[in-house]
């Protein structure tokens, strides 16, 4: 019963720029967390863990600050583990309230048993997006994506496909973790060095115009002194609805090497490199139950 008892126990806009009342609605207040919670599965059980969280989207959305759910396609994250994303606003006070609720719904402890059968293995992290996040308009915070306004705004990003059924589209999600070396100033350091550099590689020419900063996490319970980038890349251009549904890879790569042309982003990455342990990615395909794709 590891994943029944972990559960129990336990548990932006769509455009580039916000709009200052939806910026307001977006930030993150000082005792906001982020759950991430990664649930690896027996290969046979994905698809049943899949099929089963998609069918039950309503009830995860009554009960979970569900921001993004995703599965690995390549990078550090191990293959057939599920990525999902909680913005709990209230921090671990509603983190708990909601846990308590879902003990009590039967429907929920029914998806619960389902997904249990099939899990390997799975973790949970506690995170605070970095100060940085409501300064920079670019950067859409998880709130807004775990909000009903965004599920209900996102709900036309699935196509349709010939059986009727839907899909996700063509964008996907980049995981950059960086761990850093012990000390109470490092990532207070990662953080100055990356703001200074960010808009240079924000308005890098030929950065594609899908690729989006979603938020910047760093470690309050876990592994500490770990930052995460979320990027978003691909599917259809914010703003621009009835735009091309463009390759999220292809737009990942365009966006990396226009950055790269830009040694205020460079020098910036220097000085992090001086902070910096390890760092991997890891590209996301959203599943259709997740608000953020």
């Amino acid at each position: 019963m590891l994943f029944c008892h972990l559960w129990r126990k336990s548990r932006g806009t769509t455009t580039r720029c916000l709009s200052s009342s939806s910026k307001a609605a977006a930030a993150t207040t000082t005792n906001a967390i982020v759950e991430l919670r990664k649930m690896q599965f027996y290969p046979s059980g994905t698809s049943i863990y899949t099929q089963s969280t998609n069918l039950c989207q309503p009830l995860l959305q009554k009960h979970l600050p569900l921001a993004f759910a995703g599965l690995p396609e390549t990078g550090a994250i191990e293959l057939d583990t599920a990525v999902h994303l909680y913005y709990y606003g209230d921090g671990h006070a509603e983190r708990l309230a909601k846990q308590a609720a879902m003990a009590l719904d039967l429907n929920m402890m029914q998806y619960v048993g389902d997904v249990e059968a099939c899990l390997l293995r799975q973790s949970s992290e506690i995170y605070v997006e970095a100060s940085i996040v409501k300064d920079f308009d670019e950067i859409t915070g998880l709130k807004y994506w775990s909000s009903l306004e965004a599920n209900n705004d996102r709900s036309g990003d699935n196509i349709a496909d010939d059986s009727g059924s839907t899909r996700s589209g063509s964008a996907i999600v980049e995981l950059r973790k960086y761990q850093l070396r012990l000390g109470y100033d490092t990532v207070p350091k990662f953080l100055s060095f990356y703001s200074e550099a960010l808009p240079y590689k924000l308005k890098a020419l030929g950065t594609h115009p899908t690729t989006q900063l979603v938020t910047i996490l760093n470690a309050e319970i876990g592994s500490l002194n770990t930052v995460y980038e979320v990027w978003k890349h691909g599917g259809k251009i914010p703003g621009h609805e009835d735009s091309t549904d463009y390759c999220g890879c292809s737009a990942l790569e365009m966006s990396r090497q226009a950055s790269r042309g830009v040694m205020e982003w460079r020098n910036g990455i220097a000085q992090i490199a001086e902070l910096a342990v390890t760092f991997d990615t890891t590209i996301l395909k959203p599943m259709e139950c997740s608000p953020l794709k």
